[in-house]
């Protein structure tokens, strides 16, 4: 069985494509992969060394007319070019999409060659790509069961599979997470986490929340800061009295979320799964470039109270530290928060998505 997987080039589309590679992988072992990422992946870091990996050329495009678009328009030609030529010289029996515009080229070129497809939708509001693909895919995959009303296709070709969660991403011993960073066992851990590439707004926001709380002697952090903004945050953390753990990207995050007693952070879909699977009270803040997306993902964990949602235009410090003290004072909420996660049912999304795609193949 040969399988092509096209992917975007955020951590939220690129982690579920590779742990679903991984799972199949460890069932079907003979099987023959090819992932394929846009070359603008490689500034995130994000480059799984464990499969052969493909690179195609395409580039967001905007509704504007101008120099920027056009040139993104240009390079989407120049990548469904070279998706053409990938899928020719590599012959997939599946093509598997896991949303963004460097999706496209390959799930209809497969379209068009009798290829079969299946794509997977992690937000709970499908993007543009997907909706359009969904149209053409023999299967869809979807991370929650309210998307099946999005997508405006037959539901018989929708699967509620949830979203792939990478493989290390299990429950440690609290002991051995806390030995990991070299916290205190009795101490309130915080994790600030802002996405793969980090967020600035939160960045910027929680050291001066953090700096107006009482009782800071209680409190330890672990901040996901990204890239750009480690080194300003070394700097703001210096003044601060708070026992903090600083990371621009941490792989090994299973032993943040074991020992972690709230999150701050984004609502990608990667981080609503997560949070989900260890079930921890969040103060979530939707990315506002993406808010109708990651806002419907975090009012999935609203409703049941899981999590509190704040705007990210009405993000500062008085409001973000208010919200911290009045969860910090009233340890039963945080209980009640941890008590929202119960409702959602415990689904093996890597193995589901895997029967996804073999219920296509003719063995």
């Amino acid at each position: 069985m040969k399988i092509l997987v096209v992917t975007g080039s955020s951590g939220g589309h690129i982690f579920p494509a590779v742990s679903f590679l991984d799972s199949l992988k460890e069932k079907y072992i003979d099987s023959e992969v090819l992932l394929v990422l846009p070359k603008r992946s490689i500034i995130t870091g994000i480059l799984p060394d464990n499969y052969k990996v493909k690179y195609i050329s395409t580039l967001p495009i905007g509704l504007k007319l101008n120099t920027k678009n056009l040139l993104a328009g240009l390079s989407f030609l120049k990548g469904s070019f070279e998706s053409l030529i990938l899928l020719l010289k590599f012959k997939p029996d599946i093509v598997a999409g896991f949303g963004g515009i460097d999706c496209i080229p390959l799930v209809m070129f497969a379209w068009i060659f009798r290829i079969r497809t299946i794509i997977h939708e992690q937000n709970v509001i499908p993007g543009k790509a997907n909706k359009l693909l969904a149209k053409f895919a023999d299967k869809v995959a979807v991370s929650f069961e309210s998307t099946q009303g999005c997508l405006g296709v037959n539901r018989n070709k929708i699967i509620f599979t949830g979203n792939p969660r990478r493989a290390q991403l299990k429950k440690v011993d609290r002991a051995r997470a806390l030995s990991f960073f070299g916290l205190s066992d009795n101490k309130f851990t915080i994790l600030v986490m802002g996405g793969s590439q980090g967020s600035h707004s939160i960045n910027s926001c929680f050291p001066l929340a953090l700096s107006m709380m009482r009782d800071k002697d209680k409190l330890q952090v672990i901040h996901i800061t990204g890239v750009k903004d480690r080194a300003e945050l070394e700097d703001s953390y210096k003044d601060i009295e708070v026992d903090t753990r600083l990371f621009d990207f941490l792989s090994q995050m299973q032993y943040a979320y074991s020992i972690s007693d709230l999150a701050v952070c984004r609502a990608g879909a990667s981080t609503i799964a997560e949070l989900m699977f260890f079930k921890l009270p969040a103060i979530i803040i939707p990315y506002s470039f993406a808010y109708e997306h990651q806002l419907s993902n975090a009012k999935v964990l609203e409703k049941t109270g899981a999590c509190q949602v704040i705007n990210d235009g009405q993000l500062n410090p008085k409001i973000l530290c208010q919200a911290l003290e009045e969860l910090l004072d009233d340890r039963q909420r945080l209980e009640s928060m941890r008590s929202g996660y119960d409702s959602f049912s415990e689904n093996d999304a890597n193995q589901a998505l895997v029967n996804a795609v073999l219920s296509l193949h003719s063995f």
